[in-house]
């Protein structure tokens, strides 16, 4: 008998779509992996035993990483380990403007399922950069972000190539997480 892999299923995937002002498509790169991380593990756990310290997801954070990732070869893949993004002050799309659904196939559900689809649409302005921190709206990493004890952890992870985003582009990022 083959031994049961406690995360075998557990896996994520994201595709982005960069439209410009006038609705027509800049960018997509299709559907990509992304990596669960292992806060994303203690978090599942926290909530199986009911502690009441962890949230929901509590946001999408986007990053700028680093500019030496445009270069070969390319963003580093992106590890299970990693605890926060790069960029020490990455945006956070706020759970309001996130649409979660469980989805059933590729359908969305009203009942639970084993697949939540998260969708962000970053519109014109948003990031609200260049800011003191960022010279540019280029983005190279996200990752979905919860709370646990009182802490925001980091629940997957991807870095990506730059994305220049202009002030009037939208970015509509669709996360699926599969349990």
């Amino acid at each position: 008998m083959t031994p049961l892999t406690p995360s075998a299923g557990l896996h994520g995937m994201f595709r982005d779509v960069l439209r410009d002002a006038s609705g027509r498509v800049l960018l997509d790169r299709g559907w990509k992996k992304n990596a669960i991380v292992t806060n994303c593990h203690v978090l599942l756990a926290s909530f199986i035993r009911g502690a009441p310290a962890a949230s929901g997801i509590a946001g999408l954070a986007v990053g700028a990483g680093l500019a030496a990732w445009d270069s070969p070869p390319g963003p580093p893949d992106p590890s299970p380990t990693q605890t926060a993004l790069v960029d020490p002050n990455p945006f956070l799309v706020l759970p309001a403007s996130l649409k979660i659904d469980f989805l059933n196939g590729g359908a969305v559900s009203a009942a639970p399922t084993g697949k939540l689809q998260i969708v962000a649409t970053l519109g014109p302005g948003v990031p609200t950069w260049p800011d003191a921190n960022h010279a540019t709206i280029t983005l190279r990493e996200f990752g979905l972000v919860a709370t646990l004890g009182g802490v925001q952890v980091l629940l997957n992870y991807r870095t990506h190539p730059a994305i220049v985003k202009d002030p009037t582009s939208t970015l509509t990022r669709t996360i699926w997480l599969v349990f």
